[in-house]
């Protein structure tokens, strides 16, 4: 004997997609009223690279995520204590004899600006781009790096 399976109304699975839902709502209300509008993070479908800064004794070392870049796509800019990631990812051209069931990789445009705790000398940054990784070594500016003071007395 073979049982049919068909969605009710008051079954417990729509009630729990239900109550989500509006659980989901009430809170994109309450941050709407809190900050004025929903999060970016929320929302967003920008690209935003994910980064891990570590400091040195004599430098900062940023490691950006960027897969699936070429290294002639991205551009870093240094400004006193700022360092600005940008680039691109283009999407696929050709789509010939193509059915896409799912596009969640994005195309488009990114910048990530990172203040650091000190400036850097530009002039003795490297950056470096293995496996999808770049990885920037900016030393900290003279001025900026500590100085021993022997006490007397």
């Amino acid at each position: 004997m073979a049982t049919t399976l068909s969605p009710q109304k008051n079954s417990p699975s729509l009630a729990r997609r239900d109550s989500f839902s509006v659980l989901r709502k009430e809170m994109d209300d309450l941050l709407a009223n809190f900050w004025g509008a929903t999060p970016a993070i929320w929302t967003s479908t920008s690209l935003s690279p994910a980064i891990d800064l570590s400091e040195q004794e004599d430098a900062f070392v940023m490691k950006v995520d960027v897969p699936g870049l070429e290294p002639k796509d991205v551009q870093v800019q240094i400004y006193g204590d700022t360092v600005t990631v940008s680039g691109e990812r283009n999407e696929e051209k050709e789509t010939k004899d193509k059915t896409f069931y799912r596009l969640e990789r994005r195309q488009g445009s990114f910048t990530r600006s990172v203040t650091l705790p000190c400036s850097v000398n530009a002039d003795e940054s490297a950056a470096e781009y293995v496996n999808g990784v770049l990885t920037l070594t900016l030393p900290k500016a003279e001025k900026s790096k500590a100085k021993k003071i022997a006490v007397k007395g």
